[in-house]
């Protein structure tokens, strides 16, 4: 029995290691993508502050073009790409994760009573990890934000001193210091995806705890789902085990 239980549960600790896969595989190069969107300064309304002239009735004489209003300012300062990243990351962060997936997996159907997902365990696996990579991926970009911006504008304007060009600033100073700042809490929020793989059960896909839980209702037993913590445990103390091994070899930074 024993040995059947934990077959089981290693069928669904792949699905939940194929989740966690590729949510990281996806989701770490959105988050950046996302990040850069929330740093953007374009400015497309820009010109509306530029000085106009009157010509006036004498030749050569001019007229200076009256103060612009505060709504064109603000029209002006406007920062398209940054408000809806920012609008974008706090919508997926001020809701739960199981509502995204409800809504994501079953919302086409409701809404269009077509589900683009289909009912095989190959559309929900695809539907549940769109759901993840949205979701991690704007939590990402705020670990992202934070490291960019934490590196010291001295650092960059040094670059441009020494004749070094916005890219190269980028992947030889600014990079390899975003990488130390956001390894601690990258670690936690990936730690954390661990976890949150559970909620793929919402959809009806069979992931660890899922598989747990079936004895309870098949063979009235409770212990195969304590069982599953120990997979948990194994699985998150690998994961930390990796992120110390790269924090000490960061530590040239020091």
């Amino acid at each position: 029995m024993f040995w059947t239980v934990t077959q089981s549960l290693l069928g669904g600790l792949g699905t939940a290691t194929q989740l966690f896969a590729l949510t990281l595989l996806f989701g770490l190069p959105l988050g950046l993508v996302i990040a850069f969107g929330s740093m953007s300064k374009w400015t497309p309304f820009r010109f509306l502050l530029k000085p106009k002239k009157n010509t006036g009735r004498k030749e050569g004489l001019a007229e200076e073009a009256k103060e612009p209003s505060e709504f064109v300012k603000s029209l002006a300062a406007f920062r398209p790409i940054h408000a809806l990243t920012d609008l974008i990351v706090w919508v997926v962060r001020g809701t739960p994760l199981m509502l995204q997936l409800i809504i994501i997996y079953y919302g086409p159907g409701l809404w269009f009573d077509n589900n683009i997902w289909g009912s095989a365990a190959s559309g929900r696996m695809f539907a549940c990890t769109v759901a993840f990579v949205i979701n991690y991926s704007c939590y990402f970009s705020v670990i992202y934000r934070g490291g960019i911006q934490g590196v010291p504008v001295g650092q960059r304007e040094a670059a441009e001193v020494l004749g070094l060009t916005k890219r190269q600033t980028f992947f030889k100073i600014t990079l390899l210091q975003m990488v130390k700042r956001v390894v601690p809490p990258m670690s936690n929020e990936i730690i954390t995806l661990v976890k949150d793989t559970s909620l793929a059960r919402i959809i009806a896909i069979t992931e660890l705890i899922k598989s747990g839980e079936s004895y309870m209702k098949s063979a009235g037993i409770t212990w195969p789902l304590f069982y599953t913590g120990v997979f948990y445990l194994v699985f998150v103390g690998v994961l930390t085990i990796l992120f110390n091994f790269i924090e000490r070899k960061l530590s040239y930074f020091r």
